[in-house]
């Protein structure tokens, strides 16, 4: 097999079909940048799930005026309520699970909130005295909120225990739906590209169906007949992944480090080397993915 002669025909063969090679190209460039984006997502996802999950705390909020819980049928938390919640954060039952605890006051609680929402237009209307106290506690293994949940729901002086992860947990689930729909616009675009993939194939070979039929006379072998078509869908395709691969890496270099990285700084958010892992993925799924489907018309819609 001459390698000469199967690059020329590659050669003729992209020329002759252009703009179908060039559609096969965007359909697997926006196909696989879809594919690409699900991954970062999930990448996204397992970072900041590490980076916070260490950081939440569980939130043990007291009784104020206004609390409806039965716990705090006597009102607000009283100074020995409030003893008494502090001595059984630091009793022997608790001390395997809590690392630290901190007491935030109704002045502390409302320094928070105006330092969180300071871009809110409610944050002047609202004072101290609309916050509830809290114990903020902070857990050797975050899974096991539960034991603090068991101790201080049923307290006196207590009105609620908050786990903070139920929060991140809304936000990840959020971030799960809009990789799970990347994913099947992607699914709709890849079987789009299989399909132009096919007709380009078919074109490419109709339009050569002279110089295969004379190479079938000689006694040139099938491989070599369906080589050269063979390795225009996978070019097409390869061209695809590196255009997505590239397209991503703008996206994570200057959206992400360049300004949601500096933007918020307390936040986890993936790098420009979370795309090396991704993009050898890309290209050999743009590269199976032309492949296969040049194969697959050439065995059974060409017979040749």
């Amino acid at each position: 097999m001459r390698l000469g002669f199967i690059l020329r025909e590659v050669g003729s063969g992209l020329r002759r079909n252009l703009s179908m090679v060039i559609s096969v190209v965007l359909v697997t460039f926006v196909s696989l940048t879809f594919v690409g984006a699900a991954g970062l997502l999930q990448l996204q996802i397992t970072q900041m799930k590490g980076f916070w999950y260490d950081k939440v705390q569980v939130a043990v909020f007291l009784c104020d005026e206004n609390s409806a819980s039965v716990t705090c049928a006597d009102g607000k938390v009283t100074d020995t309520q409030r003893g008494e919640i502090k001595s059984a954060l630091d009793s022997d039952v608790l001390k395997p699970y809590v690392d630290t605890y901190d007491y935030e006051s109704k002045d502390q609680a409302l320094a928070h909130f105006r330092e969180q929402f300071q871009n809110s237009p409610i944050v002047d209307s609202v004072t101290a005295d609309q916050l509830p106290e809290s114990f903020r506690v902070s857990l050797l293994d975050p899974e096991k909120y539960g034991v603090v949940n068991e101790v201080f729901s049923s307290m006196k002086g207590v009105d609620v225990v908050v786990d903070q992860r139920e929060l991140l947990e809304t936000v990840f689930s959020m971030i799960n739906i809009a990789s799970y729909v990347a994913l099947g616009i992607a699914g709709v675009m890849i079987v789009c590209a299989v399909l132009l993939i096919a007709t380009t194939i078919r074109l490419s070979a109709y339009s050569r169906r002279l110089e295969t039929g004379i190479m079938r006379l000689v006694g040139a072998s099938k491989t070599a007949i369906q080589l050269p078509f063979v390795l225009e869908g996978v070019i097409a395709g390869l061209i695809g992944a590196v255009l997505a691969s590239g397209v991503l890496w703008a996206m994570t270099e200057f959206l992400i480090d360049g300004k949601l990285a500096k933007d918020y700084p307390d936040t986890a958010f993936i790098s420009t080397g979370e795309i090396f892992l991704i993009a050898p993925g890309l290209l050999l799924l743009g590269a199976v993915l032309a492949g296969v489907s040049s194969i697959v018309t050439l065995r059974r819609y060409l017979k040749v």
